[in-house]
C-alpha cells in the first residue's frame, strides 16, 4: 500500500491543472485544530464544499460557516498545522476527475489510485455534491437490473433506476446479494460501482480478489474508504462514487452503484458533526442525517430519451442490531429507498440462503420492472409461499393435517428449498424462469425433499443440453408462448421420468 505522502502530492497533481480562483488569494488563520477539524479565520468568502490548501500538498474542505470563522474537515493528516498556520482558499468546489479509464480500478474518495497502477487519466471532473435531476428529465422506471438470484428477480424485482435497500444484522449476507448482483452484470451492459464504507482493509481485498477472478472488475470500478481512514473520506465515498456513475449516466450508460454500508457512512457523518460542534439529535446523529443520505440516494434515476436514457440503480445497504428495522438511520433510509430486501438472521442460521423474509420484504416498482415470462411464473409463487409460512406456523400444533394442508405444505417446501442459492452463482432470468416455473406447478411435488437441489442442478444441464431451444425461446420473446409451455412441461416429465429413484414411492 502506498504511504499517505505519495497520495497527497498525487491529489496536488491532480488538481494543479486546474485553475483555480484568479481573484486575490483569501488567507486564513488557523485558530485551533485537533482530532482533523480546524477551525479557521479570515476566510470570509468561503464556500460551503470549498477546497481549502492547507499547504505541504494537504487538503481541507469547508462544512461549517460561522458568523466568526469556518469549520474546516482536514482531507489527510496536515500534522504540520497548529494554530497560528495560514491556510488558503482554493476558489474550487470538492470534484474528483473521472474518465473511461477509471473501470476496473479501485480508488478512494478523493480519485487516488489505491491499486498500485498509475493515476486514472485526465478526464472530467465530476462534482461529489450534484442536484438529483428533476421529475421532467426522468421516467418511469420498467426495464429489469437482473440480479441473478431467484428469490429477488421472482417476488422482490429490480429496475433500472430504482433505489432498493439490502437491511438486516451483521453476517446475514447482505453484501453477498451486492456482490452476486454485481457478477451477475457481465454481459447485460451495466456499469458497477461499488463503495466500500468503513470496512476492513481485508474485507475489500477479499472482494476485490472475487470480483477480479470472476472478471468482474472489467465493468467495475471501486471506490475504498476503510475503517483505517479518517472519518471525512468515509462520508465522501459514497458521493464519490455516485459522482463516477454520473460520468458514466451522462453517456446513456446505466450503471449500477451498491454503498457498503451507509450504517458507518452515518457514523462517520456523526463524528465529524460532533467534533464541529453541531447540534446533536436522536442517537447523538446530527439533524440532517436524513438530508445526508435523501441527496445521495435522490441522485439514483431512469433519464428520458431526450437526455440521454441512462440509469443510475441504487443498492443501498444498512446494517440492523437484533433486526431492529426501527431504529433512526434504517427508518430515514427505508422512506427514500423504493423497497428493501430484509435478510433475517433466523432464516440465515436455519439454512435459508439467500436468508430473505419475503413478507417484509417489498418492491414499490413491482412487476413493472420484471419481463413478462417472469411474471408468469412468479404470481403464483409469492402467494404459495405466503400460504405456505403462515400454515407452517400452525402446523407445528398440530399432528393430524388434513390432505390439503398437507399438500400446501409439500409445495411450500419445494417452492422454498427452490430459492436457496448460492450468493456466487446468478443464473439468468430464463434458467430462473425454467426453474420456478416446476416448482409452482407441481412437478416437484413428486421429488423427495433430500433430491431437490440434485435435482435442479441436473434439471439445468438437462434443458441446457437437449432444449435449448426453450430457453433460446424466452430469451428472444420474454415470454413464454403456448408451445414453450407445452415444450417445458414435456421436458419436466421427461427428465422426472429418467430420475424415478428420486420420487416419492406412491
Amino acid at each position: 500500500m502506498r504511504t499517505q505522502n505519495h497520495h497527497d502530492s498525487t491529489f496536488a497533481s491532480l488538481i494543479g491543472d486546474i485553475a483555480f480562483d484568479t481573484t486575490e488569494k483569501e488567507v486564513g488563520t488557523v485558530m485551533s485544530f485537533g482530532d482533523g477539524i480546524l477551525q479557521v479565520d479570515g476566510l470570509e468568502n468561503a464556500q460551503m464544499g470549498e477546497l481549502i490548501d492547507l499547504g505541504e500538498n494537504q487538503f481541507g474542505l469547508t462544512l461549517n460557516l460561522e458568523k466568526d470563522k469556518v469549520g474546516i474537515v482536514a482531507l489527510g493528516s496536515a500534522a504540520h498545522l497548529e494554530a497560528g498556520s495560514q491556510v488558503s482558499r482554493t476558489g474550487r468546489i470538492l470534484s474528483l476527475n473521472v474518465s473511461d479509464e477509471i473501470i476496473g480500478r479501485v480508488v478512494d474518495p478523493l480519485g487516488r489510485a489505491l491499486d498500485g497502477r498509475p493515476e486514472v487519466a485526465q478526464g472530467r471532473l465530476m462534482n461529489l455534491e450534484r442536484i438529483a435531476p428533476g421529475v421532467m428529465t426522468r421516467q418511469s422506471v420498467t426495464q429489469p437490473l437482473q440480479t441473478g438470484v431467484k428469490a429477488i428477480d421472482a417476488m422482490i424485482p429490480i429496475g433500472r433506476g430504482q433505489r432498493e435497500l439490502i437491511i438486516g444484522d451483521r453476517g446475514t449476507g447482505k453484501t453477498a446479494i451486492a456482490v452476486g448482483t454485481i457478477l451477475n452484470q457481465a454481459d447485460q451492459n451495466v456499469i458497477c460501482v461499488y463503495v466500500g464504507i468503513g470496512q476492513k482493509r481485508s474485507t475489500l481485498a477479499q472482494t476485490r480478489q472475487i470480483l477480479e477472478e470472476r472478471g468482474a472488475m472489467n465493468y467495475t470500478i471501486i471506490v475504498s474508504a476503510s475503517a483505517s481512514d479518517a472519518a471525512s473520506l468515509q462520508y465522501l465515498a459514497p458521493y464519490a462514487g455516485v459522482a463516477i456513475a454520473e460520468y458514466f449516466l451522462d453517456q446513456g450508460k446505466d450503471v449500477l452503484v451498491v454503498y457498503d454500508d451507509l450504517t458507518k457512512h452515518a457514523q462517520a457523518y456523526r463524528e465529524i458533526s460532533l467534533l464541529l460542534r453541531r447540534p446533536s439529535g436522536r442517537e447523538a446523529f446530527p439533524g440532517d442525517v436524513f438530508y445526508l443520505h435523501s441527496r445521495l440516494l435522490e441522485r439514483a434515476c431512469r433519464l428520458n430519451k431526450e437526455h440521454g436514457g441512462g440509469s443510475i440503480t441504487a443498492l443501498p445497504i444498512i446494517e440492523t442490531q437484533g433486526n431492529d428495522v426501527s431504529a433512526f438511520v434504517p427508518t430515514n433510509v427505508i422512506s427514500i429507498t423504493d423497497g428493501q430486501i430484509y435478510l433475517e438472521a433466523d432464516l440465515f442460521n436455519a439454512g435459508m440462503k439467500p436468508a430473505i423474509n419475503v413478507g417484509l420484504s417489498v418492491s414499490r416498482v413491482g412487476s413493472a420492472a420484471q419481463i413478462k415470462s417472469m411474471k408468469q411464473v412468479a404470481g403464483t409463487m409469492k402467494l404459495d409461499l405466503a400460504q405456505f409460512r403462515e400454515l407452517q406456523a400452525f402446523a407445528q400444533f398440530s399432528s393430524d393435517l388434513d390432505e390439503r394442508t398437507k399438500a400446501q405444505l409439500d409445495r411450500g417446501v419445494r417452492v422454498n428449498a427452490v430459492l436457496k442459492q448460492g450468493w456466487d452463482t446468478p443464473l439468468k432470468v430464463e434458467e430462473q424462469v425454467v426453474v420456478i416455473f416446476a416448482a409452482v406447478n407441481g412437478y416437484l411435488d413428486v421429488i423427495q425433499e433430500k433430491y431437490l437441489v440434485q435435482w435442479e442442478k441436473e434439471y439445468l444441464e438437462y434443458i441446457h443440453g437437449q432444449h435449448q431451444a426453450i430457453l433460446v425461446s424466452m430469451r428472444k420473446e420474454q415470454k413464454m408462448s403456448d408451445e414453450t409451455i407445452a415444450a417445458l412441461k414435456s421436458a419436466i416429465d421427461v427428465f422426472n421420468r429418467l430420475h424415478e429413484e428420486w420420487m416419492l414411492e406412491a
